[in-house]
């Protein structure tokens, strides 16, 4: 039957490979002007649409203790308007093209997007030029939508259990490390945000020479650069010192905390940490333990939903997630949460007899083969949105990687080994670099929250 499952994975490769190959081998063409700017243009002539995307080299991993957050909430106030376009102007325009656009802050980059059809992608350039160093930062509006920040705050963390338990993981995994702070920043830093701290921030990192500008979608390359130059290449650059090394303090044993919650259910965060592809020394170690990731929870016939969810039945859920393109060292994640009947002890117990397995035994081939399947699948189909292959080079650009690897991941997969595996699961996956965060649920006694704001995300 695996076998027979194997073949048809191989099939369905196959065929989605050749219908994608086109876009696979559409080039990325690499401009850059004279202020520092970098421009990449994909082409895809499948639809007559236009992704844009600006990207800026700062996000929560750039702050400091006093103004978590910041990048945040002026990712919010980028709408908030300039001289030639009041507030709520951007949008409005986006959405009288036929346009849809919005924003998103990261651990390691800022992003602001929109999707056009092709004749309208000088609407796109001509307002994103313009907010780029025309930002007015009025005082009212900063303090509606900080109001907005903290709102949100209060609705996707402080009032949602797993993801307070989350934010405490990372406090609590990290001590000097830029990831120990939330990307929404601490409410008692948000509290006391100013505009100026805003500012300050915009006016050092909101810059030609700290921003790319990924276009995909049917267009000519060249045409691009020349309609991007007419409206970005006098933006005077800024003066952008480089970040200071912030390497986290060696971790000299396990670390466990509880954090006590109103939910209904208990809840666990358990993560080693591991190296991303940029601060690896050996570069095939991320592609392994991205392999060991799909290993474990890469689907329904991975290993923790086929062992602890089906079989054992010990838990509702566990996953795994590891970011193997981030600027700094990242964190091997596994999560779950324990079937009725069972403890987190128990779950916990459960996760552990799994690593161990995968410590002790090599996966085999017929395993390893189905997982790598799965993988490129997955790529596969990321590049059917011109979306995502914008997000996928916009990404690599602005943590300093060169995008070409996006199209270098299925070979990489393709070449990992079970020995490989085994040998990443032993080096990193030790107790002396483990945190472990357990959610302890507490009576549901206080009414649930209603937003009191809009929420952009």
């Amino acid at each position: 039957m695996r076998t027979g499952l194997l073949a048809f994975a191989t099939i369905y490769l196959t065929t989605a490979l050749a219908s994608t190959a086109a876009v696979a081998a559409s080039e990325v063409h690499e401009f850059k002007m004279a202020n520092g700017m970098k421009v990449l243009v994909k082409e895809d002539h499948r639809a007559p649409i236009v992704v844009s995307q600006v990207w800026y080299k700062v996000g929560s991993s750039y702050e400091y203790s006093g103004i978590t957050g910041v990048s945040h909430v002026l990712e919010h106030m980028m709408f908030k308007g300039t001289n030639k376009h009041p507030a709520g102007e951007f949008s409005r325009i986006i959405a009288e093209n036929g346009g849809r656009e919005n924003a998103f802050t990261g651990k390691d980059f800022t992003a602001y997007f929109q999707q056009l059809e092709k004749s309208r992608l000088q609407v796109s350039f001509e307002m994103e030029a313009d907010r780029m160093r025309n930002l007015l930062l009025p005082e009212e509006e900063f303090k509606k939508e900080l109001a907005v920040v903290m709102e949100e705050r209060r609705m996707r963390t402080e009032d949602k259990a797993s993801a307070l338990t989350t934010e405490q993981f990372f406090a609590t995994a990290y001590t000097n490390h830029p990831y120990h702070q939330p990307i929404i920043g601490w409410m008692n830093d948000l509290e006391n945000l100013q505009v100026a701290d805003l500012r300050s921030w915009y006016e050092k990192f909101y810059a030609p020479n700290n921003a790319t500008l990924v276009v995909v979608g049917d267009v000519k390359a060249q045409e691009v650069f020349e309609l991007a130059k007419i409206y970005f290449a006098d933006l005077k650059p800024s003066d952008i010192a480089s970040t200071k090394p912030r390497l986290d303090a060696k971790q000299k044993g396990e670390r466990r905390i509880n954090v006590k919650a109103p939910a209904r259910i208990p809840y666990i965060v358990m993560g080693y940490k591991v190296p991303s592809y940029k601060t690896a020394k050996e570069e095939w170690e991320p592609y392994a333990l991205d392999v060991l990731a799909y290993v474990l929870s890469g689907g329904s016939s991975s290993r923790f939903p086929k062992s602890l969810v089906r079989k054992q039945q010990i838990a509702v859920s566990a996953d795994t997630g590891y970011g193997l393109f981030s600027r700094l060292d990242e964190m091997f994640l596994i999560d779950g949460t324990p079937a009725k009947g069972y403890s987190v002890k128990q779950l916990e117990k459960a996760i552990n007899k799994e690593l161990e397995k995968v410590k002790k035994e090599l996966v085999s081939e017929q395993e390893l083969e189905r997982i790598k399947a799965q993988a490129v699948a997955e790529k596969v189909y990321e590049k059917d949105s011109v979306f995502y292959q914008a997000m996928q080079i916009g990404m690599l650009e602005t943590v300093g990687l060169d995008w070409r690897l996006n199209d270098e991941y299925t070979k990489r997969i393709r070449e990992v080994t079970a020995e490989q595996i085994q040998a990443v699961a032993k080096k990193y996956l030790v107790k002396d670099t483990l945190t472990v965060a357990v959610l302890d649920p507490q009576p549901l006694t206080a009414k649930k929250r209603q937003p009191t704001a809009a929420v952009r995300h």
